[in-house]
Order: structure tokens, then sequence, then C-alpha cells
């Protein structure tokens, strides 16, 4: 059965979810107030309002070629085939010569026919054993990126500082936009390479580093925290680039900041970087069409890294040997570490259920072939009525983000748009790792009126309890704070007093405990 069935019924349509308190998630009615400067006025949460709308975005230059701005012209045979070549290849050469009978003699007309029907036919074999290899770089992105709508929405990858209140958006326009509290200065990131930017990272111990996953290689921009100029300079960027290595769709730091990980779907090496030195070492294992997910474990012993296909590998970033997992129904879609690194969530396309792979001895070298991955929730699509509609809720899972207490696990379903009303929520889970690892249902996490969730993350440093952050289509970046003590204070007797959300009043938190 559905986990889903024991959820409370989701909030009314005209509803919005502000925050969890006393273990219950509250909400407000939308036109009341603006959920930012409502939290701040109760809460004294400094969150800046972000509401990122089609207007305030450029084209992106990914969407228009600058050849289309000047007027065509006669050309020789030999000078649209050099242009072919520059801008496709091999294939766009032989094509150009084949499209040119009249140009050209015939005995070379038929040498590039010929041997462009060999470059299709290997393409259609290749494409064939991993589909994925056929689609166009953008394609790519938008299948392999942890957000639902990559294509569409105005926020394409977001990125919390791991130490301060700042955080990073990258918009559809391929510009970056940095967020440091309630300042109104915000850095805008732009470069010639910044396009079909997949995913941010900021560098653990550093005030300044963001690393961005592009279409053709890594920009590492460093950022001045103390600087006012709202255009940070293309000398503060280091690019990383490697033969073979595009469209880049995941990258991730070491916790300690020395190494960082990039990998793409076209690539069967994921890419080990110096960034200092700006060398890679590349990690390679046939199988699985490339790495389509890479995850770093928070201790730093072990990565997780998925492939295009039904295969997913652990490695440990000692030696670096790896173990590897197949015969799985579909291709990984989303993972996540616990907080100590022992225990792995993942999800797998096209199935409604998340997946537990426990590693107990997290600073072993070897993990041996034993472990098991165990279907821990279900979590099939389900229909609940509310005081205004019929919903449907739960289904296959586009991204899961867990919080670094390890008490709450949000889970980003990937409904489509086309059914009615299927994952316009995010369900929130209470977990806990110790003794045994359990999920409990905790409730639906709402926006405005049909608006989609399109990216979940926590803010790595909230001291008071956690903070679950939700990027929606509209553009609209919304800050959920969830008021609980974590269990390690609560076993050392550390109970802070909150204000009361509503009338001012004190409370003593609650222990954790199941809604049951």
């Amino acid at each position: 059965m559905s986990l889903l069935l024991a959820f409370s019924p989701p909030p009314p349509a005209d509803s919005v979810t502000v925050c969890e308190l006393n273990s219950e998630l509250m909400f407000n009615e939308a036109g009341e107030d603006d959920i930012a400067v409502y939290l701040q006025g109760s809460r004294k949460l400094n969150y800046p309002k972000i509401e990122i709308t089609s207007d305030s975005l450029r084209p992106s230059s990914s969407q228009f070629c600058a050849k289309s701005a000047f007027l065509e012209h006669s050309e020789t045979v030999w000078k649209r085939s050099m242009s072919a070549w520059y801008e496709r290849g091999v294939t766009g050469l032989l094509e150009e010569i084949a499209n040119s009978k009249s140009e050209v003699s015939p005995w070379l007309t038929s040498v590039s026919c010929g041997c462009l029907a060999l470059v299709r036919w290997a393409n259609s074999l290749h494409g064939s054993l991993f589909p994925h290899l056929v689609m166009s770089s953008e394609e790519m992105v938008n299948v392999f990126s942890s957000t639902r709508d990559w294509y569409n929405s105005p926020v394409r990858s977001f990125a919390w500082h791991p130490y301060t209140m700042k955080f990073a958006i990258a918009c559809r326009d391929d510009s970056i936009r940095i967020h440091t509290g309630k300042s109104e200065i915000v850095p805008v990131c732009k470069h010639k390479l910044q396009k079909g930017i997949a995913m941010l990272v900021w560098k653990p111990l550093s005030a300044s580093v963001l690393a961005v996953a592009c279409h053709s290689c890594i920009l590492v921009w460093h950022i001045d925290p103390t600087s006012v100029s709202t255009r940070p300079s293309s000398s503060s960027v280091q690019i990383l680039s490697q033969t073979s290595h595009s469209p880049v769709t995941q990258i991730c730091w070491h916790p300690s900041g020395d190494l960082l990980l990039s990998a793409s779907p076209t690539d069967t090496a994921m890419m080990v970087w110096n960034v200092a030195m700006e060398t890679c070492v590349p990690l390679r294992r046939l199988g699985g069409g490339g790495v389509s997910l890479l995850r770093w474990s928070p201790d730093g012993s072990k990565v997780f890294a998925a492939t295009p296909s039904s295969v997913f590998r652990v490695w440990e970033s000692q030696t670096w040997s790896c173990e590897r997992w197949s015969n799985l129904s579909g291709r990984c879609q989303s993972a996540c570490w616990s907080p100590l690194g022992d225990i792995l969530l993942f999800t797998v396309t096209e199935e409604p259920v998340i997946y537990s792979l426990p590693f107990h001895d997290s600073n072993s070298t070897i993990f041996g072939s034993n472990q098991t991955a165990v279907n821990c929730v279900n979590l099939a699509e389900i229909t609940m009525e509310t005081e205004d509609e019929e919903i449907c809720i739960g289904g296959s899972i586009q991204d899961m983000a867990w919080d670094p207490t390890g008490e709450r696990l949000a889970i980003l379903f990937s409904g489509k748009q086309e059914s009615n009303n299927t994952g316009h929520l995010v369900a929130l889970f209470r977990t806990r790792i110790k003794p045994v690892f359990e999920i409990m249902p905790c409730g639906f996490v709402k926006g405005h009126k049909d608006d989609m969730p399109q990216l979940v993350s926590f803010q790595p440093n909230f001291n008071k309890g956690a903070l679950l952050t939700i990027c929606w289509l509209s553009g609209r970046v919304s800050f959920v704070p969830l008021f609980f003590v974590p269990s390690s204070n609560v076993a050392n007797d550390k109970l802070p007093v909150y204000s009361d959300f509503t009338n001012g009043s004190t409370y003593q938190p609650r222990m954790f405990s199941s809604p049951h």
C-alpha cells in the first residue's frame, strides 16, 4: 500500500504552507500576506523575497544562432563545408558535400553519401543500445537534471552556501544571481561559455567559490563576498574542460573542498578535478553508457555514481575501488545520503518506490558484495479529497532532499503537468536513523494555486530544525522553516524556547515522535 494513504488531506486550494510547528504543518491563505514577509514579522528570519519572472529574463543565447543576424550570400562549397564541419562535425561536412551534387565531382558525392550512410548506421546502432546518445545537449540536460521541467523553469538550479545565509540561483537566461541575506546587492554572473546550466555547487570550507556545470565545460567562479560590484569580471572565473566530456550535468565537491567530481551522460568516465592545478584524472568503468548522477557522502568516504542505464556504482574514495549494482527496473533518478553516510536512499524512474542501501561501517574501505537494496517506502499514486476538489498525488519520484539533521525528508514527484493536479505538492516525511531506520508521514507542502514545484533543497546551517527551500514554476522561491528539536539535542536536554507562531506566546518543543 502507498504510504501516502497515512497522510492528512492536503490544504485547500487557496492556501500555502508556511512552516512546521508543534509537529504540524501550518498554512496561511495565499492572499493575506507574502510568505517571506510573514515569516520575517513573526519569526525574525531574514530571507529575501525571490520571484523570477519571464519578463526579467533575457533570451538565452542557446535559443538562437548568430548567423541569423546576417543576410545570406553565396559561398563556395568548400567554405560551406568548413562551416558545417565547425558547427556539426564530420556528419555536417559529409551532409554538405552530399547535398552539393552540382558543385562537386560525382565520385566525391558518392564517397560522401557512402560515408554518411555508414556514420548514420553506426549512430543508430549505438543509439539503440543507449538511446540518450541520440538526444541533443538540451534534451539530455532536461532528462537528467534534478529540476522537474528544466527547459521551461525560470530557475534551473539552486544552491545554498554551506555556512552562511547565501544562495545562488541559475536562471533560464544562463545568468547566475547571488543573494546574501537581505543585502540589496545581487551580483549577476555571466560568461560566454555559461550555457545550459545544469547544476550549481558551493565549495566547502570557502566563502566565495562556486562551481557551475555547463554545456561544454565547468566554470568555477571566485566571487569576492566584500565586493559591491553587481557584475563579477570574467577574470574571476576558471574554465575546466575535457574532450568528450559534455554536456556536464553533474558536479559535486569533496566535503573537504580539495577535489571536484564531474560527470556527463555521454562519457563513461567521471572526472576527479584538482581545481587549483586545473587538471583531472578520469575514473572509467565499462557499462552504463555514461554517468548521470553523482552524490558524495557527507563523510567523504563514498561516491554514488548512477548511469543512464539500470546500473549504478558506489566508489570508495581512498583507493577508488567500486561496487556495482544492476538489474534495476530503470535508471536511478535521484539519491541522497544520510548525515553520517551510513544509509543511501535512491529512486528509479517510472517506479514509485524509495530504496535504502545500508553501509554499516562507514569507515570501511571494503564494501562487500552481500548488501541488498531494500524497498522501504511505496509512494504509489493516490487520489485524495479536499474541501474544494479531488487531487492526485504520488507516483514516480523526480528528486529527494534529506536535511542535515537526518530528521526530515522532502520528496518531489515527477507528475506530468497535463495530469490533473498530479505533482503540485511536495511530500514531507519524518525520519529516524537510530536505532533502526524509519520513515513516517509529516504532511504535504503546498504553494500558490496551480503552481508546480521544480526543485527542493534544505539549508545546511539552519539552527532551529530544518529549512526547506522550494523553487516553483512561476519563478517564486519559497522558504518553509520546520521548527523542531533534533534528537541529538533532546538527548542532551537542549530544549530551546521559541515564540508562538500566531499570538507571541512561548512554548517548549515536544520530543520527536510519530504522529500515530
